[in-house]
Parts: structure tokens; C-alpha cells; sequence
């Protein structure tokens, strides 16, 4: 089972909305989500900052969020297989797999060690604090 990662343009969702008798969708599997499909809602406050993220239909364990300096990066493999018993012959499946992932960019670090990371109902919740600078050292002219 394979997949065609498209891109679409502007055009191509004009066309695909003013008529929607002529698009036609593969026989077997859709798309994979694209990085935008991922919603995204960042908030901030003084001490750091919340991003709730959507991906639904993925299991717990095949999310992936990395952080560096304040590029957080995330990543989900999509698992979806067919299951076919002797007696049944599969005539369209709707079913993909793959993995698609975002990286977005903060205003300041983040403190990696006190990050946190929840995930419930399709939506991944993420508490990322703040890098405390530290003290202001004052350089010594010679």
C-alpha cells in the first residue's frame, strides 16, 4: 500500500470546491495529512508557553517532540492497516500509513528539562517553560 504525497495549491482547492462531482479520490488510501494538517494553538505568558496541537488518530507512543534552543519539532508515524479475513475481499479502503511532522519556531528557548508533554483525546498538550537567562555578567576592559 502506497501513498502519493501531493502538494496542493491554491488552484487545485479552487477547482476541487467549485466542482466537486469531478474530483475523484484514489481507490485505495487517501493522502497522507500534510505538516499544515497538524493545527497548532500556542499561547504564552511570562513563564513559558502552551501548544496544543491536534493529531488525531495516533497512538500515544508514535508521537515524537524534540526541542532545540526554541525549535520544537513534531513528528507522528500514522499507522493504519487493512485486515482481510478469506471469506471477504476488500473493494475500497480509505486506510493510510506514513509519517508526517512540523516544526515551528518560539520567541525565546526553552527549558528542555522541565518540559512537559500530555496527550488526550487526539490532542497533544505541551508546557514549555521559559529559558531563565542567566545573571548579567559585566566584562572586565583592559
Amino acid at each position: 500500500m502506497s501513498s502519493l504525497i501531493t502538494r496542493g495549491s491554491l488552484f487545485d482547492d479552487f477547482f476541487r470546491d467549485m466542482t466537486p462531482g469531478l474530483y475523484f479520490k484514489p481507490l485505495h488510501g487517501d493522502p497522507l495529512p500534510s505538516p499544515s494538517q497538524i493545527k497548532l494553538e500556542v499561547k504564552e505568558t511570562d513563564q513559558g508557553y502552551t501548544v496544543q496541537a491536534e493529531v488525531p488518530g495516533v497512538a500515544k507512543d508514535e508521537i515524537q517532540v524534540s526541542i532545540d534552543g526554541s525549535v520544537v519539532t513534531l513528528s507522528a508515524e500514522v499507522k493504519q492497516s487493512d485486515s482481510q479475513t478469506s471469506q471477504e475481499k476488500v473493494l475500497r479502503s480509505e486506510r493510510y500509513y506514513g509519517a508526517v511532522s512540523r516544526s515551528f519556531q518560539l520567541p525565546a528557548d526553552i527549558d528542555q528539562d522541565a518540559a512537559k508533554a500530555k496527550y488526550d483525546n487526539g490532542v497533544l498538550t505541551l508546557t514549555l517553560p521559559k529559558k531563565k537567562s542567566g545573571a548579567t555578567q559585566r566584562l572586565t576592559i583592559e
